[in-house]
């Protein structure tokens, strides 16, 4: 069976989403099976508060009813490239564990990121934006639940005991302009802004984000498609 990742959808970054995709297809020794969260085709019922800055805020926490409580997935966010083999990260999977996260413990730099939105501040910021599910341990996360319960007890998981809260290696969630430089890390989160925003266009590894952009739209050009000749030419 592929692995089931989840990118979380935002018409303001489509751009971001193929990158990330593109990056994860091009690193993976296994076949992967990439989904989208587009709200519009999933059972969000929600309003969207003022303090969400992308549409997926709310929508990663179906994973594990998407995939009918079974097996494992992986849900990301959309402004992230990969730059290791995905299955380094799925062969983390904890059969002990509910939810396997990169468990930062830092304060957001800036009260603002891309196109100005507002930067909520709450402990285990980042978290869920990188999760690895273990769907059968998650079955409280139906729909119903997801569209109830606050944002601040959804992604702090006061919906699970932390022993069902397992850590990931750091350089699977390195969030760019929060930490340090780190030349290793393998899930770059451009957590402030993607490089496609010219205000982020020079942050640390947008030239290799620029090169996976350009590298997604590449293609042999001695297999250039040519118009047939119409009749009488």
């Amino acid at each position: 069976m592929p692995i089931r990742i989840f990118i979380g959808y935002d018409p303001n970054e489509t751009v971001a989403l193929h990158v990330l995709a593109n990056s994860i297809w091009r690193h993976a020794s296994k076949p992967v099976s990439i989904t989208p969260l587009r709200l519009a085709q999933l059972p969000m019922t929600r309003p969207r508060d003022a303090r969400q800055s992308t549409e997926f805020a709310f929508s990663r926490f179906l994973v594990p009813y998407l995939c009918d409580y079974k097996g494992w997935a992986i849900f990301m966010d959309c402004d992230m490239l990969c730059r290791a083999d995905i299955v380094e990260l799925w062969k983390q999977c904890d059969i002990n564990a509910a939810v396997s996260v990169v468990k930062h413990d830092y304060t957001p730099s800036s009260r603002t990121k891309f196109l100005g939105q507002e930067q909520t501040i709450y402990p285990r910021k980042n978290w869920s934006s990188v999760m690895l599910f273990n769907n059968y341990l998650c079955e409280g996360l139906n729909p119903r639940y997801v569209n109830a319960e606050t944002g601040l007890y959804l992604h702090q998981f006061r919906w699970l005991s932390d022993d069902l809260i397992e850590e990931l290696p750091a350089e699977w969630n390195h969030l760019v302009g929060e930490q340090a430089p780190n030349p290793d890390a393998k899930l770059v989160h451009f957590t402030l802004g993607t490089p496609c925003f010219a205000k982020y266009r020079d942050c640390e590894f947008a030239e290799e984000w620029h090169e996976e952009r350009r590298l997604m739209g590449s293609y042999n050009r001695l297999g250039e498609y040519s118009a047939p000749a119409r009749v009488g030419e």
